[in-house]
């Protein structure tokens, strides 16, 4: 299973590359890439970017594998998809608990459904966080040319695996904490 972390986002609220924002002696987006591979069920990690950051993030050490497409998350998740079955996780979600991507990706594979996403009680998913079957690109293909964006829906449509998010242990669901501002860096100072 690839584990696929997306830099594509631009970072607006935060003030600047906030990916690269160093946290406590490296970049956010270290944190991540660092938390994936400790998981056991990910064999490989690569950062799926825009054309534009491509070389800012090489520097990294990881495989840098470039969007083309540039319409939001769901390219994102599709060019991860041109690789395999994917987790993936935005880039920016540097509490990740290995455990819980381990959890979520045994949970794909027993179902054996397309896409396997953490839904709460209330409806909302978290597909930056979730396990997809490389043939879920079909399904994206499909809304790409259509012009239709929205990963949630393509996700709802597929008949995907949910796994239900209250029931999780408190300490899993800290893996969606997604840095969006500098006020958002007081909640991860004792990363390592």
């Amino acid at each position: 299973m690839l584990g696929a972390v997306l830099a594509g986002g631009r970072a607006r609220r935060f003030g600047g590359d906030k990916l690269l924002f160093r946290v406590n002696g490296k970049p956010l987006i270290l944190h991540t890439l660092e938390a994936l591979k400790r998981t056991e069920s990910i064999d490989e990690v690569v950062l799926v970017v825009s054309p534009d950051n491509a070389v800012r993030f090489e520097s990294l050490g990881h495989r840098v594998v470039v969007d083309d497409l540039l319409v939001g998350p769901m390219s994102g998740v599709y060019t991860a998809l041109r690789l395999g079955d994917a987790f993936v996780v935005a880039g920016d979600m540097p509490l990740l608990v290995p455990e819980f991507v381990d959890f979520l990706i045994s949970r794909f594979r027993e179902r054996g459904k397309i896409a396997c996403v953490p839904r709460w009680n209330n409806g909302y998913l978290e597909p930056l966080h979730a396990a997809y079957s490389r043939s879920f690109m079909e399904i994206l293909d499909e809304k790409i040319r259509t012009g239709n964006y929205a990963l949630n829906r393509a996700i709802r449509e597929a008949a995907p695996c949910y796994v239900p998010v209250e029931p999780l242990p408190e300490e899993w669901r800290g893996s969606f904490f997604n840095v969006n501002t500098k006020e958002d860096l007081k909640r991860i100072k004792n990363l390592p």
